[in-house]
């Protein structure tokens, strides 16, 4: 074979490579897990190429190696002889309910993302359905946090007794645990009521109940006699739906007074994510164009 068919096999094989990652990059996923909850990157940029550009992508790349073994993990990551500006600290968490195979999964797409989002970013925190990840230059592994990052609620059912207290009755449960017993990881049902709470793995359990026994109190005072409800914090979550009915597209109703900001923030992730896709769309195009070009040119 001559060096030029050499080189035109070469440059097919290429282009079908390309193209087949970027295809697989715009196809979007189905599954339940991988539904996008909030994502927000840090404001304070690094400088492409430097250290701490090489220990961002060293912890994530730990990250989804660890997900295929534990559902949940930390690491620190630094660089030799350097300051201690390029510290990395970082965690993820996987639902309690994931097998090792569905966690390694659900990380790798949320590795995948806050990379898209948080380009140059010192920290970000990305959570999706079925997993956490977050990463900072600020040490925050073993800090306790109860910021409100997220907070949904249904629409309302108005009075019914009896829904009032089995929803009550769940989420006092996934306060207390398991006759007692510490579980960061919660579920409880009482008829058409279902509940999950999840305190992320870093947190003592005094710090777990404290977290969730926060989050439950703000889902009764905020969101009242909703048919669902989720508040998230930043190291705990808990979620309750009526009936096995939620719709977060058509069926939410946010509290517009103070979630504003949050809105902001996916909105404009929402946007970031759109103008990521086109600009794949027409890179592909490009390559099509490139390729079509490159074959006619080696016939």
């Amino acid at each position: 074979m001559s060096v030029t068919n050499n080189r035109a096999l070469s440059f097919s094989s290429l282009c079908v490579f390309l193209i087949t990652i970027s295809s697989t990059l715009t196809t979007p996923s189905n599954s339940a897990t991988e539904s996008f909850v909030f994502g927000g990157c840090s404001q304070l940029k690094y400088t492409p190429g430097s250290p701490y550009e090489n220990n961002v992508n060293s912890l994530l790349t730990s990250l989804v190696n660890s997900a295929m073994y534990n559902t949940y993990n930390n690491y620190t990551t630094s660089t030799p002889n350097s300051n201690t500006q390029d510290t990395l600290y970082g965690l993820y968490q996987c639902r309690g309910d994931l097998q090792n195979n569905e966690c390694s999964h659900c990380i790798s797409i949320a590795v995948g993302q806050i990379g898209t989002l948080c380009v140059d970013s010192l920290g970000g925190a990305l959570q999706l359905e079925g997993c956490l990840v977050k990463y900072d230059n600020t040490n925050f592994i073993g800090v306790e946090d109860k910021t409100e990052v997220v907070k949904k609620c249904g629409p309302s059912f108005g009075y019914d007794s009896d829904a009032l207290t089995r929803r009550d009755a769940v989420l006092a449960y996934l306060g207390t645990g398991d006759g007692g017993a510490y579980k960061s990881y919660r579920t409880s049902t009482s008829g058409a009521v279902q509940g999950v709470a999840q305190c992320v793995g870093d947190l003592s359990p005094s710090e777990c109940q404290d977290c969730l026994s926060d989050a439950i109190g703000r889902l009764r005072t905020e969101c009242g006699a909703t048919a669902w409800g989720d508040v998230y914090l930043a190291k705990c979550y808990v979620r309750y739906m009526t009936g096995g009915v939620r719709s977060r597209a058509t069926g939410g109703q946010d509290d517009t007074n103070n979630n504003d900001d949050e809105i902001e923030k996916t909105l404009a992730i929402i946007i970031g994510l759109i103008a990521a896709v086109a600009l794949i769309i027409v890179f592909i195009s490009f390559l099509n164009k490139l390729c079509d070009d490159g074959k006619g040119g080696n016939k």
